[in-house]
């Protein structure tokens, strides 16, 4: 079975039935979902380190 991935919206995009998603959102997808969105600049994969930078920036804030 293909493995799903946590991908954040960086920019909104329709998720269909009317629906979009928000910036910020997590989402798990599977790579060949993910794909165009990641080649548009529409997702940023969620990782361990990316989450560790973003909480040690706030704390430097």
């Amino acid at each position: 079975m293909a493995q799903r991935q946590t991908y954040t919206v960086l920019v909104p995009f329709p998720v269909g039935r009317g629906h979009w998603s928000t910036a910020g959102e997590d989402l798990d997808l599977l790579d060949v979902e993910a794909n165009a969105l990641l080649s548009a600049g529409r997702l940023e994969l969620k990782t361990p380190t990316t989450q560790a930078d973003k909480a040690a920036a706030k704390k430097a804030e």
